[in-house]
């Protein structure tokens, strides 16, 4: 893999992608009962916005540092403190990759398990959550561990399937690797990121999901720029599945004004809808 998230870190995806997580943590947090957290394309754990790399492409200018020091809508606000732990003061330099951002929710109780093949990456991610006895890091293929951690002991918890699509088959991978983890754990909530580059491979994807017999799929989508270039990022997506109680009012709320906050375009847009219902 050649991707660097160092590059992307703090950017209008990842923010869209760490407002929804922290809503689905905060929603596993109101019952006492233990929950698991399992990443399996978890990166570095942490991001340096200040490293040459973060600096060159400067797109956390566009994402996090627009809501650095606005006053939150309280949705946003325990997304905004997990971003504020890693972080001194009013100075925004380090950004959250999922596992921080997920560990800012765990209880004494709660345990994460965080799997990253890159090992750069890996290395970084072990040297993050040293010592840590709720943290599990493994240097393995994310897709391989579901299947290896599937059905958690706790029976509660959330899977993030966030991969970096460098591959051709990367949205065939994810709809195998759901099958395979719902099969295993059907009661398990289930979140899936993915890019907005060109509209066609995206409507393939959700026919794919549909196609898996799965229900309660809640799709997600936050566009700040228009669909009109296949080259860059023009938005991304997040399908939630066996998603918690009113989550869709929530978002559907919070994700016009978090476009407000973040809009590049006219024409950028945010939708939501029940791809297959309960």
């Amino acid at each position: 893999m050649n991707y660097r998230h160092i590059f992307h870190a703090g950017n209008f995806a990842d923010v869209f992608k760490h407002v929804v997580l922290s809503l689905l943590l905060k929603s596993l947090a109101r019952k006492d009962a233990p929950f698991c957290y399992l990443d399996t394309h978890a990166g570095a754990g942490r991001y340096d916005l200040s490293s040459a790399a973060a600096q060159k492409t400067g797109e956390y200018r566009d994402g996090i540092k627009r809501l650095w020091n606005d006053q939150p809508m309280p949705e946003l606000a325990d997304y905004l403190a997990a971003v504020r732990a890693l972080n001194d003061g009013q100075t925004l330099r380090y950004y959250p990759g999922s596992p921080r951002v997920a560990r800012f929710f765990l209880r004494p109780q709660d345990r994460a398990v965080l799997l990253e093949l890159q090992p750069q990456e890996c290395t970084q991610l072990k040297a993050e959550f040293a010592g840590d006895r709720q943290v599990l890091v493994q240097g393995q293929d994310g897709y391989a561990g579901l299947k290896a951690f599937l059905p958690p002991k706790e029976r509660r918890g959330l899977v993030l399937i966030d991969p970096p699509y460098e591959s051709d088959r990367e949205f065939e991978q994810v709809i195998e690797g759901l099958r395979m983890a719902h099969a295993r754990w059907d009661s398990g909530m289930y979140a899936l990121w993915y890019p907005i580059k060109s509209r066609p491979p995206v409507e393939r994807f959700h026919r794919m999901l549909v196609a898996t017999g799965i229900s309660k799929i809640l799709l997600a989508e936050f566009s700040p720029y228009p669909e009109d270039s296949a080259f860059r990022l023009n938005g991304c997506g997040m399908v939630v599945i066996n998603p918690p109680w009113k989550l869709d009012e929530t978002l559907h709320s919070v994700l016009p004004a978090l476009l407000k906050q973040l809009r590049q375009h006219p024409a950028g847009h945010s939708t939501l809808t029940w791809l297959v219902p309960e």
